[in-house]
């Protein structure tokens, strides 16, 4: 369980850097570019998956403490 906690938190990470590379282009772009309603896509997916690994590692870590 130790081992998939800590992959968990590994991928947050991730996705979390990519987050934030996506908001970084996305501040260079015009909001009503095709390539900005791309982007904005692509993080709102990658949002939605920092979320979810949010909570798995919630869940995870009640299930170890108890």
């Amino acid at each position: 369980m130790e081992y998939l906690t800590e992959y968990m938190r590994i991928h947050l990470i991730s996705i979390e850097q990519d987050i934030e590379g996506l908001a970084g282009q996305m501040e260079l772009l015009d909001e009503n570019s095709k390539d900005y309603k791309e982007l904005e896509f692509e993080y709102n997916y990658l949002q939605g998956q920092s979320i979810i690994t949010r909570h798995y590692l919630s869940v995870a870590d009640d299930r170890i403490q108890s």
